[in-house]
């Protein structure tokens, strides 16, 4: 199914250079007197690899249309991660197809595991997950929301910049899409 670039869209998954990649972010330009163009962010599907790549306006695109299964994250035997679909089916993906997205499964985690052709291709995480603060400096009592921040190792192995306040054991919200801190849980 072919689009014009401008309704391309972050998320999408479409065929370019007879591969298939993710949209990441989308910007239109019109740059002073010459022709406006459209400039994305891609990741290949099959590699990880990311690029920018500039399309015309009126090019086509072809968009993929990928079938969306909804899943629970169980467990990871080291680089295979296994999923349970509503009926009880399992499924495996390795850790190249997930990309980064494994830094943020914790057990129970409802997500969209992405199919084209039969074989996965990707998933997609909820906009914010709720994790367990695994290693982080002592908190300060008197601290406040402020704009200095520590490091915090949370359950996964992900880094996270929390506020001062955040203590060893405490439950916070992590965007998925920045891996940065929203509130405590």
């Amino acid at each position: 199914m072919s689009i014009p670039a401008t309704q391309m869209r972050p998320g999408m998954i479409i065929k370019h250079n007879n591969d298939l990649h993710t949209v990441f972010s989308v910007e239109h330009r019109t740059p002073g007197n010459l022709r406006a163009f459209i400039q994305a962010k891609l990741r290949n599907v099959r590699t990880g690899a990311m690029f920018v790549e500039r399309f015309r306006s009126p090019d086509p695109i072809d968009r993929v249309i990928v079938d969306e299964v909804k899943m629970e994250y169980l467990y990871n035997d080291g680089d295979d991660y296994y999923f349970m679909d509503e009926a009880f089916e399992q499924t495996m993906l390795k850790r190249d197809t997930l990309g980064d997205a494994v830094e943020y499964l914790i057990p129970n985690l409802s997500i969209s595991v992405s199919y084209y052709d039969g074989k996965a291709v990707g998933i997609e995480l909820p906009g914010v997950v709720e994790m367990t603060v695994m290693e982080t400096e002592p908190g300060i009592k008197s601290a406040t929301a402020s704009s200095v921040t520590k490091p915090a190792k949370m359950e996964t192995g992900l880094m996270v910049a929390v506020p001062p306040f955040i203590n060893e054991g405490e439950k916070i919200r992590v965007d998925t899409a920045e891996g940065a801190y929203i509130s405590r849980a």
